[in-house]
């Protein structure tokens, strides 16, 4: 998965569209991810021990990753490519300028 936790992304189709977020988390096996301020859903939360009051909470829900597009260091939604390094170490690169992400 090209994606990772703690990258800047924009959405790129549903009600949500056009707007960036930081990745909180990441499920490989069904291709989600949960990003920050995108894709929110109004939950009822019981009281708990945790969490001493209950009431309606704005909770962040999974979006596809294909709906996502990681943001380069100039500010553009760009494709994710690798390069291989001399040394055998692999590095994610922006297609768009080929940067290093």
């Amino acid at each position: 998965m090209k994606i990772r936790k703690g990258d800047r992304v924009r959405v790129l189709s549903g009600k949500d569209k056009g707007k960036e977020g930081e990745v909180m988390s990441v499920d490989p096996a069904a291709g989600k991810a949960i990003v920050e301020g995108v894709n929110v859903a109004k939950r009822h939360q019981k009281p708990t021990r945790a969490m001493q009051q209950g009431g309606i909470i704005d909770k962040a829900m999974p979006i596809q990753v294909s709906n996502l597009a990681l943001i380069d260091s100039a500010g553009k939604a760009t494709r994710v490519g690798y390069r291989i390094g001399a040394d055998g170490s692999k590095t994610r690169v922006a297609r768009s300028n080929g940067g290093e992400l």
